[in-house]
C-alpha cells in the first residue's frame, strides 16, 4: 500500500550560530538519513516535521531503514531523537520491519553512550557501527 502524495523529506544540514543536521528520508525505499550536528533554534518544529513525515510513511507497513550519523546533539535534540525512536520501536512492535544503525566515531565515547542509552531508554535493536 503506497502512502498518499508522501513526498522525499530533505533538509540540508546549516552550521553556524545553530546547526540543523542533514535530513534526508526516502519515501520510495524507506531509507533514512540523519547525519551531523543539531543545536537548533526551533527544536520542536524540527522534529515534529520528521516524526509526521514518518508516522505517514508508517501508514504503508513497508520496511524502513534509518541511520544516524549524529556526531553532536544538545539535550533538546536529544528528546527529538528518543522521540522517533519510541516511533520506530512501536512500529516494530506492529509486524514492521525495522532496522536501525547508530554510526559513531570510534573515539567519540560520548556519543556511544548516548546511543547505548537510547537502546536501553527505547528496547530497540539498534546496530552500533563505529568508523
Amino acid at each position: 500500500m503506497e502512502a498518499v502524495n508522501l513526498e522525499n523529506l530533505e533538509i540540508q544540514g546549516e552550521e553556524g550560530v545553530f546547526f540543523i543536521p542533514k535530513v534526508y528520508f526516502d519515501a520510495s525505499t524507506g531509507k533514512c538519513i540523519m547525519e551531523g550536528e543539531a543545536f537548533l533554534e526551533n527544536t520542536w518544529e524540527f522534529y515534529e516535521q520528521l516524526l509526521n513525515w514518518l508516522r505517514s510513511y508508517m501508514e504503508t507497513n513497508r520496511p524502513i531503514v534509518f541511520d544516524f550519523r549524529m556526531s553532536y546533539f544538545n539535550t533538546s535534540s536529544s528528546k527529538g531523537i528518543l522521540e522517533m525512536l519510541i516511533l520506530l520501536k512501536d512500529y516494530q512492535e506492529q509486524g514492521a520491519e525495522v532496522q536501525v544503525s547508530w554510526y559513531y566515531q570510534e573515539k567519540d565515547v560520548d556519543i556511544l553512550e548516548e546511543a547505548q542509552d537510547f537502546i536501553e531508554d527505547t528496547q530497540l535493536d539498534m546496530k552500533l557501527i563505529a568508523y
